[in-house]
This record gives C-alpha cells, sequence and structure tokens, in this order.
C-alpha cells in the first residue's frame, strides 16, 4: 500500500499531460504554430504556465513531446515484437498500416505543417519531428528486418538501408501531399494496398 500515492501521483501527472497536449494539438491546428505559445496553450489547457515549463521546458520541447506520444504505437508494437517469436514478416504486415496511419492522420499532418512554419524561426521541431518519429523507428524496423534475415525470412545485408527502403516503399511522397492539401486522409482500403505492395516488393528486392 506504501506505493499506492506514487503511483496515483504519477497516473494523475500522465492524464494531466495527455490534457495538455491534447489542448496543444487544438491551439495549433487552430492558430498555427507561431502562435500556439506556452500561454495560449496553458489557457486552453486550464493550466498554469509554470506547469507547462516544468514538464516541457519550451514550446518546443512540448511539441517534441507530442511527436513521442504520436509515435508510441508503433515504437511499442516493434519493441513487443523484437522481444517475442514473431515471424518478421507477419510483424511487417501488421506494422505498416500503424505506420501509414501515424504519418498521414491529422494530428501528423499538423505537426508537419508546423516544422515547416518553424524553418525560419527556431528550426528545432522539424529535428524533433525526425528524432521522435523517422529516427527512432527506423533501428527497430532494422531490428525487425534483421530478425527476418537470421530466420532466412529475407536476405538483408545492410538492415538500416532496408528499412529506410521499407519505409519509402510503404510511405513515399504520401506525408508531403498530405501535408500540402495535395491528399486527403488515406482510407482504409488505400492503406490497406500500400501496406501489402510494400510488404511484396520487399519480399521481391530481399528474396532469400
Amino acid at each position: 500500500m506504501e506505493n499506492a500515492a506514487p503511483q496515483q501521483a504519477s497516473s494523475k501527472a500522465d492524464a494531466r499531460k495527455e490534457m495538455i497536449e491534447e489542448a496543444a494539438y487544438r491551439v495549433l491546428v487552430r492558430d498555427g504554430y507561431k502562435a500556439a505559445s506556452i500561454l495560449a496553450i496553458a489557457k486552453e489547457a486550464k493550466a498554469s504556465n509554470e506547469t507547462l515549463y516544468r514538464w516541457y521546458g519550451n514550446k518546443q520541447g512540448l511539441f517534441a513531446a507530442l511527436v513521442e506520444r504520436n509515435a508510441q504505437a508503433a515504437k511499442e508494437m516493434l519493441d513487443d515484437a523484437l522481444a517475442q517469436d514473431r515471424a518478421p514478416l507477419e510483424v511487417l504486415e501488421s506494422l505498416g498500416p500503424i505506420l501509414l496511419r501515424l504519418v498521414t492522420s491529422e494530428r501528423a499532418v499538423a505537426l508537419n505543417r508546423a516544422a515547416a512554419g518553424d524553418v525560419h524561426d527556431t528550426a528545432t521541431l522539424g529535428h524533433a519531428l525526425a528524432d521522435g518519429g523517422r529516427e527512432s523507428l527506423v533501428p527497430l524496423i532494422a531490428g525487425l528486418l534483421e530478425k527476418a534475415h537470421g530466420r532466412r525470412e529475407l536476405d538483408v545485408g545492410d538492415p538500416r538501408l532496408a528499412a529506410e527502403t521499407y519505409i519509402s516503399l510503404l510511405i513515399g511522397d504520401v506525408q508531403i501531399r498530405r501535408a500540402t492539401g495535395a491528399l486527403s486522409e488515406l482510407t482504409e482500403a488505400d492503406i490497406d494496398a500500400r501496406n501489402r505492395n510494400a510488404v511484396a516488393l520487399m519480399q521481391k528486392l530481399y528474396a532469400a
């Protein structure tokens, strides 16, 4: 029972952070990145400026946390798959739709547009997007493909290069077309087709 109080406090803090991050998304979509100040987000979240600065450091830290949360489902799935004895190609088939939904969602679009708008401001959000998203996922995908190589499902010489190839086959220019408004949100049929095509091409390119 002595651990109950710290656990409850942690749970409340996590819930509060989630509320703040939801408020940050709303402000971002409504007002744009430059106008999405800590003050505006705190007001939207009904929180104090001090709380946001204590937890996130600054606006860039807050939006980096949004990127991290956005990619969490894919990371957890990959971590879990690498820890278990699941067939790597089966995992890849399950991963594709998660990644496509991740990078083409309205939240991802808002963050990508914000990063583009920040290039001539602090130029930090683009790095946060890369570090919290792609750069954190590529090594995990590379580990999955290395596992596929070890099980002779694929013949992968350079796992990281193969991971980059997989992402290119799966996502292509969809992410940038979503951010520029040239493409509407993908349907489940679109996601399924792109996913199956990416896995099939990986099997051809890296046939064991």
